[in-house]
């Protein structure tokens, strides 16, 4: 009856669990890492502590839930990879009496973390680029090239909120404000669902507000903070993109696991939002219950909290809900039915991904009708780094490059010597982030090339710039505390026409790097001798291009004010330098805008532009954390005009909505794009609010003498928040809808009123304003 793919995949896997033993259930409810890494090559937090030797010849009369990472734990080439995880899935489906396969999970962050894989930008570089297509678009592809090599569950997006940018997972991030995070995060979500891969949210809920931005710290925050701040881009991307998997946060908020709480991912994820996909544990997630949050005395009683709680397989590989789990629900501590409970939820997920019908295949789309008995024959067969997808790459990062500062040097008028300096100048791997394979995985095994093709800023500029010469010198490495390097680099600076200063991260894992996960920082100062080398060179008088390859927002001192230009670009992938030397020519319109908010001083932490009036500058205390440059800023080579604004409904229930048009008109001699960005100001309300908060944009490009009529629709559900009783609801009274090129560049400001009563709303509210643009 179970393999009847008539019937819908509820009763299938219903049919399935009345013929299967415990040990069948609990097999269904774990992954296997095989061939993890050896030790000092950790990938996950506490690896080698967790993690035992698996033998899954043992395993495999029972099942098996999950296979972890086939391509992303060393480097193989992707058709042997294929083949290899073919092969695997064979003795698997083989090895049980059901001839159930596994399911295959990757990481694909920053695209698929595979040896070979296009490299594409971080996620803060998708926040930068305030563009949903684009970002829907590069997951789909990201999708596709996994799914044809057999892999089905991709483990992104991240909707962490960033809270503190000294956390090290600052780069994971879509950025500082949750609309913008839960918009662009459904698009990925769209993206790559629409390619057949299982999308996992994550990590949920509140990883990114530990204290003091410390990687796996506490979490102090409030319940409404949860709410309105942490929680919206996990709603949005459930309701409106579809994800069907969510993987729960490895902190804790106010002394409950997220592995462990009940409320949160059976409450709210399941009976509230009706969530009915599966919950699976960050790497060894559930064994922290035991080993670092101690509110588990045995593996088992870990197992049976994090089942209790939701969660439905562990992962990476199996600890707690192996031999622990079998004794727990023998002696009667955890009840057969929670095991049921997620093992339908395991199971339909598999029906839906095939792997449970009688012609289920276990040849990818990528070796079909390839001569699987010659290995030799296939290597080199699979290309997963196209030249459609390295054009991909390349309009992701050109959208994602924000212009900062511009004394008018830029775009460059053909220097005739270019110094380029810093210690990200000529570094192939500057430009990724710490879940790209090449850094990842690859920096364990020097031995082998990345596999995809990295150009440094140097060659990028020689490329760019063919008539200049380009001379170039470190002066420091990323995290160096001498100035041995400065001598050569201030000569340079000295006979050039202009500096291009290269500075910025090295990603890594658990302080190998300066950004990434487990390299959080003290404070948001430039790595180590970085900002003494920016004012040396400042200081020959030869105009400074600060260019920042980096991971996170960093205070950049004297370049402010002093420097001809900064330009900012957040790991950018590997197509990242070419999209720079764009800019920096003018080939390349600049059209990125700040996810987060760059720190006019190294300490005003943590500190994000969605704060009440008593977290921005004020009489009352000597720290200002006015930013440098603020959410959502980002220049042109061009210049726009807003203009006719009308208010046509300034008055509407608290249930209704208001109408407003406006111009914008390219009043300079160059393309460009306008990103039309809409701020909510409530001024009165019965809980302390941010000043404002996104809540809707879009971008306009341009052409110059160009205008569009711009007509939005904001719903009274957008200025819904939580109330003191915990229920999200909207109040009567003023409100202020704020248009602007930024978060501090406002242009435009409605002032309207809700009337009627307040009014309460829950997780079927609208959740955008609506924008319509016509040429004009």
């Amino acid at each position: 009856m179970w393999r009847d793919t008539t019937l819908d995949h509820e009763t299938r896997a219903d049919a399935l669990i009345a013929e299967m033993t415990l040990q069948e259930k609990v097999a269904q409810l774990f992954g296997v890492w095989v061939g993890a890494s050896d030790e000092g090559g950790e990938v996950a937090p506490y690896q080698h502590e967790m993690e035992e030797v698996v033998d899954l010849e043992a395993l495999l009369p029972h099942g098996l839930g999950q296979l972890t990472r086939p391509f992303g734990t060393a480097p193989v080439d992707p058709a042997l990879g294929a083949l290899s995880l073919l092969r695997t899935q064979r003795r698997i489906a083989a090895g049980n009496r059901f001839g159930i396969p596994a399911v295959a999970h990757e990481e694909c962050l920053a695209g698929f973390a595979a040896w070979g894989a296009t490299a594409y930008p971080v996620p803060l570089s998708w926040g930068a680029t305030f563009d949903p297509a684009l970002v829907r678009r590069m997951a789909g592809a990201i999708g596709q090239d996994m799914r044809s090599v057999g892999v089905h569950q991709g483990l992104a997006p991240v909707l962490d909120v960033v809270r503190d940018a000294r956390w090290g997972r600052v780069e994971e991030t879509i950025g500082e404000d949750p609309y913008l995070v839960g918009t662009l995060g459904t698009a990925y979500v769209q993206g790559l669902e629409s390619a057949g891969i299982v999308a996992t949210l994550k990590h949920f809920v509140g990883y990114s507000a530990s204290r003091a931005g410390r990687n796996l710290a506490p979490v102090g925050m409030g319940p409404r903070e949860r709410a309105d701040v942490m929680l919206l881009p996990f709603e949005m991307a459930l309701r409106e993109g579809g994800a069907r998997s969510v993987m729960h946060a490895y902190t804790d908020t106010d002394g409950v696991p997220s592995a462990a709480d009940e409320q949160l991912l059976t409450g709210l994820l399941r009976d509230t939002w009706g969530f009915t996909g599966t919950v699976v544990a960050d790497y060894f997630g559930v064994g922290f219950l035991k080993t670092l949050h101690g509110v588990a005395a045995t593996w088992g009683e870990a197992a049976g909290a994090a089942l209790s709680a939701g969660v439905d397989v562990e992962l990476p590989t199996v600890k707690a809900f192996g031999q622990p789990l079998l004794d727990a629900v023998a002696d009667g501590r955890v009840s057969e039915a929670v095991v049921d409970r997620a093992l339908r939820r395991v199971l339909v997920q598999k029906a839906q991904l095939g792997l449970l019908d009688a012609g289920w295949d276990a040849v990818p789309p990528a070796l079909t009708g390839a001569d699987l008995g010659d290995p030799g024959a296939l290597r080199a067969t699979v290309a997963l780094d196209t030249a459609d997808r390295r054009a991909l790459a390349r309009e992701v990062a050109e959208q994602a490059v924000v212009l900062l500062r511009n004394d008018g040097t830029l775009p460059l008028a053909r220097p005739a010597r270019i110094a380029v300096v810093g210690p990200t100048a000529d570094t192939a791997t500057a430009v990724l982030g710490c879940y790209a394979f090449p850094v990842h995985v690859g920096a364990r095994h020097p031995e082998v090339p990345a596999g995809i093709e990295l150009p440094t800023l140097v060659k990028s500029l020689r490329a760019e710039f063919p008539d200049s010469e380009v001379v170039t010198a470190p002066g420091c490495g990323i995290d160096d505390t001498g100035t041995d390097g400065f001598a050569e680099a201030v000569e340079l600076a000295r006979g050039a026409d202009v500096v291009v200063l290269a500075l910025g991260d090295r990603a890594g894992l658990f302080g190998r790097g300066t950004s990434g996960e487990g390299c959080d920082a003290e404070t948001l100062a430039l790595p180590g001798v970085q900002e003494q080398l920016l004012g040396s060179l400042l200081d020959t008088g030869t105009p400074v291009v600060v260019t920042l390859l980096a991971g996170r927002p960093y205070a950049l001192g004297r370049a402010v004010r002093e420097s001809a230009a900064v330009v900012q670009s957040f790991f950018p992938g590997e197509e990242g330098t070419p999209a720079i030397a764009g800019v920096l020519s003018g080939r390349v319109a600049p059209s990125g805008r700040l996810p987060v908010s760059i720190p006019n001083g190294p300490g005003a932490q943590p500190s994000t532009y969605l704060a009440a009036r008593l977290g921005q500058v004020n009489e009352v205390s000597n720290i200002d954390p006015t930013p440098a440059f603020g959410f959502g800023h980002g220049l042109t080579y061009t210049s726009f005009d807003w203009s006719d604004l009308a208010v046509e409904r300034a008055a509407f229930g608290t249930d209704g909505e208001a109408e407003l048009a406006f111009t914008v008109r390219n009043s300079g001699d160059r393309d460009g794009t306008e990103v039309v960005q809409l701020y909510l100001h409530d001024p009165v309300a019965s809980v302390v609010q941010p000043v404002q908060r996104l809540v809707g944009f879009v971008r306009l490009v341009l052409a110059p003498g160009q205008a569009a009529r711009v007509g939005v629709t904001v719903p009274a559900d957008l200025a819904s928040f939580t109330g003191r009783d915990g229920r999200r609801i909207v109040e009567p009274g003023e409100l202020e809808l704020r248009l602007g090129a930024s978060s501090t560049d406002l242009r435009l400001t409605a002032s309207v009123t809700l009337t009627g009563q307040v009014r309460v709303v829950d997780h079927t509210r609208r959740l955008h304003a609506g924008f319509g643009v016509t040429a004009l």
